[in-house]
């Protein structure tokens, strides 16, 4: 990827596309994902030629990293792909707030990359998974809001998802909850749990293959029981919950973890190179904000919606989570 953005949903040409990855990604991508030569070359014309037609999106990324953050997510299924993208431009537009502006050189969202609270860490696992780390503690509640809190995972994962390695392999999410603190969860409003919950919904471009929470107070139990109760059985499957470190060094290697917690690369290092990369970044996440669709009441069906809603729809969001 250059850091040129062509939002011209219907460009004269497209950019050559070509398959570079180790065979190992490839194969993987065949056997998880349907994907061959053939496959990917007649999805992206069909997505483009969709987008090219579609009444109301205005601006849109057509380039193959891109539209293959969908195709990949939904296994080459063009129905389910197009629906994604379409929620994904809508949810951008009506939550501005939470996604855009996403710039590493924004004081506080700086400032929260630095706390050590969200970054990627530098080694892929065995299976080629991108590890997101965070620690809870380090996210200061009595300076930062909620919506700076999604900000800072928006930005993250807008960063990451152009690298191809993880759209076919997926992420893995480790969350050191040891200084976890009721103010974290005190930031939040039964608005902002429900609109979010419409948000993640069938929106989000990402493999997500596992989530390992780590030594979790006792006051957030409760609230984890139920996260994990409304959950699809098959996204419950994919959580982890831990007592301590030495438990969850079980399922994860703890040599591509932080030195701190038995690598070998210092945290303080991996936040330096994670934060190069948002940098490096920076001008093509931002050029997401240059997107456009026309919003209406068909593109936001939960518009009408009003708080006697809120208990039935965020439950029935987290049931319709769709994983792959």
């Amino acid at each position: 990827m250059t850091n040129k953005i062509d939002l011209n949903k219907a460009p004269e040409a497209y950019a050559p596309y070509s398959f570079d990855l180790p065979d190992k990604f490839k194969i993987m991508a065949q056997d998880e994902l349907r994907e061959d030569d053939d496959m990917r070359e007649n999805a992206l014309k069909q997505f483009r030629e969709w987008i090219a037609k579609h009444p109301l999106i205005r601006k849109c990324r057509t380039d193959a990293p891109f539209l293959l953050r969908f195709l990949r997510t939904k296994k080459f299924s063009i129905p389910a792909a197009t629906e994604m993208l379409e929620k994904y431009l809508t949810i951008r537009q009506v939550y501005p707030h939470w996604f855009f502006k996403l710039d590493i050189n924004d004081p506080d969202l700086e400032a929260i990359i630095d706390s050590g609270y969200l970054f990627a860490l530098p080694e892929r696992d065995e299976h080629g998974r991108k590890i997101i780390f965070s620690n809870a503690g380090k996210f200061d509640t009595s300076r930062f809001t909620s919506a700076q809190l999604i900000k800072i995972h928006s930005m993250v994962l807008e960063a990451l998802q152009d690298e191809e390695e993880s759209q076919i392999s997926g992420y893995i999410h480790v969350t050191d909850d040891s200084e976890l603190n009721i103010g974290f969860l005190s930031i939040w409003s039964f608005t902002d749990i429900r609109n979010l919950a419409h948000c993640v919904q069938n929106s989000l471009p990402m493999r997500q293959k596992e989530n390992h929470f780590v030594s979790l107070p006792s006051f957030a139990n409760k609230l984890s029981e139920f996260i994990l109760s409304v959950l699809s059985e098959k996204l419950r499957n994919r959580v982890f919950v831990h007592r301590g470190w030495d438990e969850a060094k079980t399922k994860i290697n703890p040599k591509l973890l932080p030195k701190e917690y038995g690598g070998t690369v210092p945290m303080a290092e991996c936040i330096a190179q994670f934060k190069k990369q948002l940098k490096e970044r920076r001008d093509i996440v931002l050029a997401l904000d240059e997107m456009e669709i026309e919003i209406n009441k068909s593109t936001i069906p939960w518009a009408d919606s009003t708080d006697a809603d809120i208990a039935s729809g965020v439950i029935g969001s987290f049931r319709k989570l769709e994983v792959d």
